[in-house]
């Protein structure tokens, strides 16, 4: 089901809201946390029922686990049952993400001739296994405590961040649903909540779902690009991209807000970065804080030298890059952004610095054109767009309407104030105008969705 159907924001999101609530009104707490997680699997089955077993067989599999490790009198080894844990985790990501990516790969070293699985990935299930390696490893460190089935099923399904996230972490989200004062209705956070809701709608529905025509069109569709064809192409998906997680990240946490969880911000303007680290400190921040925490510091971090700590970003964006997508252009998408991280390190021990106008057009235009690969459905594909972009011919052949809007939405995602800074960065009382603003937003939003209907977003296929 996606956040953006007429079938959630009109059915289910206002009966589970309403029965949610009610069950907590009459102090039937554990029936409230049980409809809670009924809905939730209701929410991810709706996509694709068969998908359902595999994400309760993985919860309950992690939930057994984090029980074993958080067992003080347990008599074996628990580096070997967390590394078991993990081990199987990452084999059954690797079952349904990268089976047929290493047959490929296999038959092209090997010459052989092996036939493809054709696997379908379940959705979620990237971000799922993260959330659940990070919880077994916090597990281990004895940085939890549950003891509950139906707490850790709700951590994990809680439907607002279990399609694509953010990553969250145990301590992080039980206790907000533990709190007595959560349990009945906020009216600010329910106003607050769809003030940030109906604006990551509108970014979703209204601006990304533009841009990924053009996108299309320039990726998937035309042979050839002139040189303000191929811009134009890049940029659409630049923006496309943007708004469209942005858009998810917003809807998530407004909706997470309803219900009085506030969930870690995960997307802080990353476009208004000056380098590349600062890209990474706004650009899917809890993926990026597991990268940090559960790979890169295990790794060594910076503790072992200059050359180690290089050798380990490296791994960390490589991973990163494979984690997004089971395909080379992701691995090489990872490989330019550890590198980038390297060269501003080396950058920064030299004490020297840019201007900030000339600093963000470098970050900002290093990353338009390593999301090319990102984009990319094959190598041919990217090397259309980038030939076009540095070696096309200057035919004279632009839509006015495109460029337009490409700087419209430009002045947006550059110099106004993300939904986050008008809300949580601030003590913000909902008046007239968000009032306003949120009902514009919804109306015009549901009016696209009926026009268009509803479209998938981009992190579900990672």
């Amino acid at each position: 089901m996606l956040f953006n159907s007429y079938e959630f924001i009109f059915i289910f999101l206002p009966i589970t809201f309403f029965i949610y609530f009610y069950l907590n009104k009459k102090r039937l707490g554990d029936v409230a946390k049980g409809f809670l997680v009924c809905s939730n699997l209701f929410f991810y089955a709706w996509w694709n029922i068969y998908y359902l077993p595999i994400l309760i067989i993985s919860v309950i599999f992690n939930y057994f686990i984090g029980r074993l490790l958080l067992n003080e009198n347990l008599k074996i080894c628990k580096k070997r049952v967390l590394i078991v844990g993990i081990v199987c985790n990452i084999a059954f990501l690797a079952y349904f993400k990268y089976s047929d990516f290493l047959i490929q790969n296999f038959n092209a070293i090997s010459g052989s001739n092996i036939n493809l699985l054709h696997i379908s990935l379940p959705l979620a299930l990237s971000f799922v296994t993260f959330q659940q390696i990070a919880y077994l490893v916090d597990s281990y460190h004895m940085n939890t405590k549950e003891n509950s089935f139906l707490n850790y099923s709700l951590f994990i399904t809680f439907f607002p961040q279990l399609i694509a996230g953010p990553i969250v972490h145990h301590k992080e989200m039980m206790p907000q649903f533990a709190n007595k004062f959560n349990l009945i209705k906020n009216y600010k956070n329910i106003a607050t909540g769809l003030f940030i809701f109906s604006i990551g709608l509108f970014k979703k529905v209204v601006i990304a779902d533009i841009f990924s025509l053009w996108a299309t069109d320039g990726f998937d569709i035309a042979k050839t690009l002139n040189f303000f064809e191929a811009w134009v192409a890049s940029l659409s998906y630049t923006f496309q991209l943007y708004f469209d997680f942005s858009g998810y990240c917003d809807m998530a946490i407004g909706l997470a807000l309803m219900f009085n969880i506030k969930l870690p911000i995960n997307f802080n303007s990353p476009y208004k970065a000056l380098d590349i680290q600062d890209f990474w400190h706004r650009w899917h921040i809890t993926l990026s804080r597991f990268l940090r925490d559960y790979i890169y510091i295990p790794l060594g971090g910076n503790r072992e030298g200059r050359c180690r700590t290089y050798i380990n970003l490296m791994i960390v964006f490589l991973i990163g890059g494979l984690w997004h997508g089971a395909a080379w252009t992701f691995v090489f998408w990872g490989f330019l952004h550890g590198a980038a991280i390297i060269i501003h390190r080396i950058w920064k021990t030299l004490n020297y610095k840019l201007n900030k106008i000339l600093a963000w057009f470098i970050t900002f235009n290093f990353i338009n054109i390593t999301w090319v690969f990102f984009r990319a459905r094959s190598w041919d594909d990217a090397i259309k767009i980038l030939k076009g972009m540095f070696c096309g011919d200057f035919t004279f052949n632009i839509n006015y309407l495109q460029v337009l809007i490409l700087c419209l939405v430009a002045v947006i995602a550059l110099k106004f104030k993300n939904s986050i800074e008008l809300t949580f960065y601030k003590n913000f009382n909902f008046n007239w105008r968000q009032i306003v603003t949120t009902s514009v937003f919804l109306f015009i939003s549901i009016l696209v969705i009926r026009l268009n209907n509803a479209s998938e977003f981009l992190y579900f296929r990672f």
